[in-house]
């Protein structure tokens, strides 16, 4: 990896916070996901905390477990799938959605400028969940130069924002990617086959896997 503006991420806190401040710019953002650091704000008030947590979350695609009620609402459900038709739509979605902590509290306005400028420039992608014409659900997440970070799904039908993490790892697997970071352990992606590992075979696998030069997204793929 070149050379990072932020400080070494082994050398974080003990709440994995590795620097305090900043930019939500694209550059800013594209570096921190190279080197294992995620923006993670509190509100609109505070400055933005940059972390890379001591035990990391990934979904290891042969780890994937598809439950038989998400099985059989994929083969029944009327939804129609597309990479980066309305990622403006998808993180403004994800900011409001309901959350245990209350809603997307820490999708700030600043993060949405950030990562739909960095969606722009070709670095974040979004898909969505269609029923007609209608967005029903969807996720976003980051391109770290090979490997791919999950950032938040919506849902507006039951398992739509499953249904989009599905596609995405078919989309993935496609392109070569064998896991997806997906930042924090929550019951409903460890139910997915998600695991924690440590920060240091985290940051590890993340070099290997940039080290190889995937293209995930060539000129972003539209189904």
């Amino acid at each position: 990896m070149r050379r990072s503006r932020f400080p070494d991420p082994r050398d974080a806190n003990e709440d994995g916070i590795v620097a305090l401040g900043g930019s939500l710019d694209p550059e800013t953002l594209l570096d921190a996901y190279r080197h294992g650091i995620f923006p993670w704000p509190f509100g609109e008030r505070y400055v933005v905390p940059w972390v890379s947590p001591a035990v990391r979350a990934v979904l290891d695609f042969d780890r994937l477990h598809i439950p038989r009620s998400l099985a059989r609402e994929r083969r029944r459900a009327q939804f129609h799938f597309t990479f980066d038709r309305d990622f403006e739509s998808v993180i403004k979605a994800c900011a409001v959605a309901p959350r245990s902590e209350g809603p997307g509290t820490w999708i700030t306005r600043g993060m949405i400028r950030g990562y739909t400028s960095l969606h722009r420039l070709g670095h974040a992608h979004s898909v969505e969940v269609w029923e007609g014409e209608t967005l029903v659900g969807g996720m976003y997440g980051v391109d770290a130069g090979g490997a791919f970070a999950g950032e938040s799904m919506f849902y507006l039908r039951p398992n739509a924002s499953k249904l989009a993490l599905l596609h995405l790892v078919e989309h993935l697997r496609t392109r070569g990617l064998e896991w997806l970071d997906v930042q924090v352990l929550t019951p409903h992606i460890a139910a997915l086959g998600a695991i924690g590992i440590s920060r240091e075979e985290f940051l590890e696998r993340l070099a290997e896997t940039r080290a190889r030069g995937l293209v995930l997204f060539p000129r972003a793929a539209t189904e």
